[in-house]
This record gives structure tokens, C-alpha cells and sequence, in this order.
């Protein structure tokens, strides 16, 4: 009897994606779900519709930017709903002296946290899951203590219209988040310390030895990351006209993450995909609407939300052995 050579074996039971698709897969996946959604759902492709589905997305487009740097760095950070809630919670706080102090406190508040995870990481040497995992849970519960564990409304007029207010007919959540794309983009890829990123993501050990600061990259990343997180906690407390510590950034880790590996950039660092991430947190978006708008339970969109995840990492996998 004929046997397969083991690497014949496995080309067999392996089928390889093509590479238009690892390369241009999810903004196809995108084309698609709007072509099908303007041939079948009615008033879809609609302004109206169009700028909320934007408005929605836009939080998890500024999360999942600073969450594609740390994966870059082959890291990842749970703590970002937490960190979401706890710039939300000290917003209140500090309403009271004007929008400019409150935004600098909730901001700040972002920054303690990503130095503590970067520290974590970088210094400590902890796994960047188990680093963030602590933030994760001990940063939601201080936020709620914080609060009082209460709900509070937001009537600061300044504050409310970065949530609903426009410029030159964009929402401030959407062009904020377009214009963090764009500066997320340069960092990456036309300053140093986005080259130190990407090579400290590629090979920490060879990094290190070519003389790189490993220590500061990753201490930086973890701090941008968290510094957007805050800032998503923010515009969704200006868009909700509430900071709500114990519901705000629920589950945002998990989007986050989607966004960027739907998005092509490799869990296994070394290369940060921002157009790739924007795409992604987009697809996942108008995945959600289109079932959303076909009566169809939310746990089916969660279903297909995971068949994509799979799809996407294993084209990631695919991407990766060549």
C-alpha cells in the first residue's frame, strides 16, 4: 500500500490560504457585508445609519489601536475595560474644576495604569496576560469604589458634546478616532521608537542585544495603550451622558483584541497592521448590525463573530510559516 511522505501528508490535509485573501481578506469581508447589505437590508446604506454605525465602532477603533501595539510587542492587555470605567469614574470627580482638569485626571488615570502594566512586563518579567490580568479585575472594582458603585449623569455641556457634537458634519468620536489612526500609523511606521516596537515584538533577546531599550519600548506601549483606553472611556461616557464604572468597557478587552487579529496583525508580534485594525474593528461592527438588522439573535453574531476569529487566525498561521 502507497504511503504519503509526511510533508506530502500534510500539504494534503492542509489548505492553504490564498494570499490575496491573508493580505486583503477582511477589507473583502467588508465589501462584502456592504454589498449584501445594500441589495437586502433596508435603509441601510443610509447617512443616518452609516454615521451610527461610525459612532458605535469608534471606542473600539481607539482601544483596539493602543491593543495592536502591545500585541505587536507579543503582549496583550486585559485591562483596558477597567481602565475605561476608571477614567469614567474620576471624570465626576473633577467635573466640577472645568472639562481640561477632569480630561488630564482621567488620562493620568490611563497612564498609571499602562506604567503599572508596562512595569509588570517589562521590569517584573511577568507574562503580559497575568500582568494585566490584576488591573483587570482590581481596576473595574476601584473604579466602582470610586463611584460610590453608583451611576452618575453628565450635564457638563463641554463634556457631553464631545459625544454628540460635530466637525464640519463628522461626529467628534469618529473624527477622533480617524485622527488617532492616522498618528498611531506614524508612530508605527515612521518614528524610532515604532521601529524599536516592532523589532522588540519580533526578537525581545535580539533586540536587547543590539542595544535597543526593551525596557522603555515596552513600558511606552503599555502606557499609550492605556492612555487610549481612557480616552475611549471618555467619549462613550460623553456619548451615554453617564459614567456607569460597573457596565462601561464590559467585555472591550475581547473586541479589542478581534479587531486586531481579524485585522492581520500576528499574536505572535513583530508587526502592527493599524489599517488592518480599523478594518477589523469595522467588519466585526457591520457584522453585528447585519444580523442585528435580520432579527437574528445576538448569540448568532457571537457564533459568527468566533467562526471570523478562527478564520483570521488561522490565515495568520498561514502567513506566519511562510
Amino acid at each position: 500500500m502507497t504511503q504519503l511522505s509526511p510533508a506530502l501528508g500534510r500539504s494534503a490535509v492542509r489548505l492553504a490560504a490564498p494570499a490575496w485573501f491573508q493580505k486583503y481578506g477582511v477589507y473583502t469581508a467588508v465589501l462584502v457585508l456592504l454589498a449584501f447589505n445594500a441589495a437586502f437590508t433596508d435603509h441601510f446604506l443610509t447617512v443616518g445609519n452609516l454615521r451610527t454605525q461610525l459612532v458605535q465602532v469608534s471606542p473600539v477603533v481607539i482601544v483596539a489601536l493602543g491593543m495592536a501595539l502591545v500585541i505587536g510587542t507579543e503582549g496583550v492587555d486585559l485591562s483596558v475595560g477597567s481602565t475605561m470605567a476608571l477614567a469614567a469614574a474620576v471624570l465626576p470627580l473633577y467635573l466640577g474644576y472645568g472639562l481640561v482638569p477632569a480630561l488630564l485626571v482621567a488620562l493620568v488615570a490611563g497612564v498609571v495604569v499602562g506604567a503599572v502594566n508596562g512595569t509588570l512586563v517589562a521590569v517584573v518579567g511577568l507574562q503580559p496576560i497575568v500582568a494585566t490580568l490584576a488591573l483587570f479585575v482590581g481596576g473595574r472594582g476601584l473604579a466602582l469604589v470610586m463611584a460610590d458603585g453608583q451611576l452618575k449623569q453628565i450635564v457638563n455641556p463641554d463634556l457631553l458634546a464631545l459625544g454628540s457634537g460635530e466637525v464640519l458634519g463628522i461626529p467628534v468620536v469618529v473624527l477622533t478616532a480617524g485622527v488617532l489612526a492616522l498618528a498611531v500609523a506614524g508612530v508605527v511606521h515612521r518614528t524610532t521608537f515604532g521601529r524599536q516596537l516592532v523589532a522588540v515584538g519580533g526578537n525581545r533577546a535580539a533586540a536587547g542585544l543590539a542595544g535597543l531599550p526593551v525596557k522603555r519600548v515596552l513600558i511606552g506601549v503599555y502606557v499609550l495603550c492605556g492612555v487610549l483606553a481612557a480616552l475611549a472611556g471618555v467619549l462613550a461616557t460623553a456619548r451615554l451622558t453617564a459614567s456607569d464604572p460597573s457596565a462601561l468597557g464590559n467585555l472591550m478587552e475581547l473586541s479589542a483584541i478581534t479587531a486586531v487579529v481579524v485585522g492581520g496583525t500576528p499574536l505572535t508580534g513583530g508587526s502592527v497592521r493599524v489599517l488592518g485594525t480599523v478594518t477589523g474593528a469595522l467588519l466585526m461592527q457591520l457584522l453585528r448590525a447585519t444580523l442585528v438588522k435580520h432579527d437574528l439573535p445576538d448569540s448568532t453574531a457571537q457564533i459568527a463573530q468566533a467562526a471570523i476569529i478562527l478564520v483570521a487566525v488561522y490565515v495568520a498561521r498561514e502567513r506566519r510559516s511562510r
